[in-house]
Formats: C-alpha cells, structure tokens, sequence
C-alpha cells in the first residue's frame, strides 16, 4: 500500500462556466455564438450544477472524498462595472455553506477563463487597469470567503490564460504545438495574482495560490537548450513566479516531446485521449517535482489531473499510474497538499464542447441526472484508506 500523508485532501475540481450553464455575460458566451466560430457547440444549460451544486457536492462526499475546488463567476457577481448582485455574492457563499455543511473543504477559484463582457471590452488583460479591476472583484468575493474558506486560487492555468488573450484560437490550444503566449498578458495576470493575493492577506487563515498548467516537456537527445526555449514562458515562468506562494497548483494531463525543430506530435500507434493528448500517467509526477523545484519548495496541490475518456475503466489505470508517480514525489520530500480530480462532471471542456468526458459522474444532456462511475467510487475508497495499491 502506497499511503499518503496525513492531512492529504482528496477530491474533485469544477469550473463555472463549465458547468453552471447561462454564463450569458461572460466573454465566451458570444465566442460560443459568433457566426463561423470554432467552438463545436455553445455551452447551453451546461450541467445546470448553478441549481444542483447540492447534489453535485453530495456526490463527492458520498464516494468518501473531503474536498471541493470551484470557481466563482465574475461576471455573475459584477455583471456591469460597478455593478455588484448582492444576490450572486449570496449564492456562491451558499456554495461554501453546502461544502462545510457536508463537512467538505471548499477551494474557491477567483479566475477560471472567463471575464465580464465589459471588462474584455475594455481590453481584458491589455487594459492599463487590469490589476485594479481584478483586486476590486477580489474584494467583491471577500463575503462568498468569509472566514472559514482557507484555500484560494487567483487565477486558473495563467500560461494557458495568457495563449487565449493573445488572440489564439482556443480551437488550436492542443498538447503539443502550444501557441506562444502574450507575454504583456503574462505580466498583467502576475500582477493581478499579487493585487489579489494582497487583498486575500487581510483574511485571516486564507492560503492563496496560482495553478499552472504543467507540459512535462522532454527533450530529445541533444535538443535540451530548444526545449529551455520552448517551455521557459509556456510553462517554467509560471512557476519561478509562484516563488513565496502559500502553495503552487499543479494541473498536469500529459507531456510534449520537443525535438530540434520543437514540439512533436504524438507519435502514430500511441494510446490517445479523446482529446488527443497522449495517455502519460507520470505528467503528474513530472508536474509535482518540478513545481516544487522551480518555486524553491513552495507547497504542491494537485488541482487538475485526470483523463478524458469514454472507458472509465481506463481512467481508473491512468489515475492509479498517476498517483503510484505523484506518491514516488511525496516519498522523496515534495510536500504535497492534496489531489484534486479533473472533473467531478462530465462537462463542457470549451472549444471541444461535451464530447471529451472527463468526469466522476456522467450528466445526462437533456435530464441532467447524475450517474456516478465506477472511478468515483474507486478514488472514494483510495481517500478512505489514505492510499491505494500500485498495480
């Protein structure tokens, strides 16, 4: 028996947009439903977790996990700006209430993708008060944390934010071949990470943190200095940035080879994903140890890892993989936090639409009736024993 640390959390991550469903004043909304888009389908009603987070919630805790990472929605809470809903503040402090109330550990996500309508009008993360913009909602969202919520998470996958306000296509954000992102953008979400983090400083208890989408890039033989290049601001940036954090997010999927020209494709014959990413359980070991090494030993949590398949029983093989790598981590004295699965639902993974299923639990489009898999309940029982049984 692999045996984690006491204290691990164990559990699950969402986002909004993802799965409330009429995220109608956010900036994706009109991506979703521009003419000619890319996006293979708008994200509707989604999960309608907005009503159901309840249930949703009680799903998690019955399978025998602790913890519960979702986002707020900005433009739910500052539909226009200046404009606060009293009535959205109070909803999303019901989120919070639910978790503690079925004795889950809520992680509340600040930033995840999405922005109001009028703040990407302004110019989003271009706009010279980008930084103010994202403390004032920092402090619009002090009353859904309270006292009582103790992990925060500025924003989500920064390096990947930065690709998207670039201009990029979400439709090409693949594993391998990333585009390169805006470095200005860059800067200004790192500005927005310490606005928010000061402001999360007065709130006693709270430890805050940025997550990062980790490549676990590998060089070819000879190509180590083009892989340097390649991934320094893609992904290594992101992480020498979270140096003095109280904690750093790992969210690791896969890896990208680099050759002497950059990223390969996945090879033919590989086992792919339905997303098309490689399956490559040991993305989160490498992901983990790098965190820890690139930020000088600022905490890991796991808050995205998982697989998006049709056959769960392969994501259960990917998921024991995946954490026999992250405990060989733990072993050798990376302080690890918790793990956090991607996703508890089957929701909407963006450009891709509904197809790729991620999730813990199946939703049925037309009813959204919950069916847990057999992999919610496999993890349930790791957390429950504190460890699993390599294979």
């Amino acid at each position: 028996m692999l045996h984690f640390p006491d204290g691990f959390l164990w559990g699950a991550a969402t986002a909004a947009h993802q799965i409330e469903g009429n995220n109608i004043n956010n900036d994706w909304w009109p991506r979703e439903h521009t003419p000619g888009t890319s996006i293979v389908e708008p994200s509707g009603d989604a999960c309608d977790s907005y009503h159901r987070f309840r249930e949703d919630m009680a799903l998690l805790r019955d399978a025998g996990l602790d913890t519960y990472r979702f986002s707020i929605e900005w433009s739910r809470i500052e539909p226009e700006e200046g404009v606060v809903s009293r009535a959205a503040v109070d909803h999303y402090r019901r989120m919070v209430d639910t978790a503690l109330d079925l004795g889950i550990t809520p992680m509340v996500t600040l930033m995840h993708f999405t922005v109001p309508r009028w703040f990407a009008r302004e110019g989003m993360w271009r706009s010279p008060r980008a930084a103010d913009r994202f403390a004032r909602f920092t402090e619009l969202a002090l009353p859904v944390l309270g006292d009582d919520v103790k992990w925060v998470c500025t924003v989500n996958e920064p390096n990947i934010a930065a690709m998207i306000a670039g201009g990029e296509d979400p439709a090409n954000l693949v594993a391998y071949g990333l585009p390169a992102p805006d470095l200005q953008v860059a800067d200004t979400l790192l500005a927005c990470h310490h606005r928010a983090r000061e402001v999360l400083s007065g709130v006693g208890g709270v430890r805050s943190g940025w997550t990062v989408a980790t490549q676990a890039f590998q060089a070819e033989p000879g190509c180590e200095q083009a892989a340097h290049a390649y991934g320094h601001h893609r992904d290594d940036w992101y992480l020498e940035a979270a140096r003095g954090d109280d904690w750093v997010g790992v969210q690791a999927y896969t890896r990208t080879i680099i050759g002497p020209d950059g990223p390969r494709q996945v090879p033919e014959g590989v086992e792919t994903t339905l997303t098309g990413w490689e399956y490559y359980p040991r993305a989160l070991e490498l992901g983990v140890r790098s965190a820890w090494e690139k930020t000088g030993g600022v905490p890991v949590f796991v808050t995205e890892n998982g697989i998006a398949t049709a056959d769960d029983a392969r994501r259960i093989d990917y998921t024991r993989d995946a954490l026999a790598g992250l405990h060989a981590a733990v072993a050798d004295g990376v302080r690890v936090e918790g793990y956090l699965h991607w996703s508890l639902l089957d929701n909407y993974e963006w450009a891709s639409g509904f197809r790729p299923t991620f999730g813990l639990v199946a939703v049925d489009r037309q009813t959204f009736v919950r069916t847990p898999k057999p992999s919610l309940a496999w993890l349930g029982q790791v957390a429950r024993e504190g460890g699993l049984t390599p294979r």
